[in-house]
């Protein structure tokens, strides 16, 4: 009999002004999948989909490693949302074929007297049939270990969002800008005469 996981994480971020308000950057989904991610462990698949290799993860003594295939998408209002598709377990094939996992998130720009904020929520649900000796591991034993874990996987996932989004939607910003200061410096060059 499968046994259910779950967790959910709340986020809010103030984001500092910018020339570039924080919309335009969260209609690259790529960019927010990088900051979420390791670049090594992401593969893009297709403009919305990518496959995520995540770290490897420890539940009692089973040692696994997911690699979730997922789609993130902006709507045109600015709100990111993200969904798996697929989910495989790499070489544990009894628990790979009685594994699911259902991720669903987004991430929110909303405009306040004080300034722009991101609001956000991501919900982790897996399910799971174990194999002898973890069947006769007593329910709640299995639950509170397993909800510990997904708990920690959306923590992580958090800090490194609050770390790297804001850094790398500042970095961005500056991009932009100097590409179009350098569009302008062009225009604005005195012509010299040649004499």
């Amino acid at each position: 009999m499968a046994t259910r996981f779950t967790a959910s994480q709340s986020v809010e971020i103030a984001v500092p002004e910018q020339p570039i308000p924080i919309q335009h950057y969260l209609r690259q989904p790529q960019r927010l999948v990088k900051a979420l991610v390791d670049n090594s462990r992401i593969q893009q698949l297709s403009e919305e989909v990518f496959r995520l290799k995540m770290r490897p993860l420890t539940f009692m003594s089973l040692n696994i490693q997911p690699t979730v295939d997922m789609r993130v998408w902006a709507e045109s209002n600015g709100i990111i949302y993200l969904r798996s598709l697929n989910c495989e377990i790499l070489g544990f094939e009894y628990v790979n074929q009685r594994f699911a996992l259902n991720l669903k998130g987004y991430l929110s720009p909303k405009e306040f007297s004080t300034g722009t904020r991101l609001q956000g929520k991501a919900d982790l649900e897996v399910l799971v049939d174990f194999p002898p000796p973890f069947s006769f591991t007593p329910k709640p034993i299995l639950e509170a270990t397993g909800n510990g874990l997904l708990k920690s996987v959306l923590l992580s996932v958090k800090q490194r969002l609050l770390n790297q989004l804001l850094t790398d939607y500042r970095y961005w910003v500056i991009s932009q800008t100097k590409d179009k200061e350098l569009d302008s410096d062009i225009t604005e060059l005195p012509i010299l005469n040649a004499e």
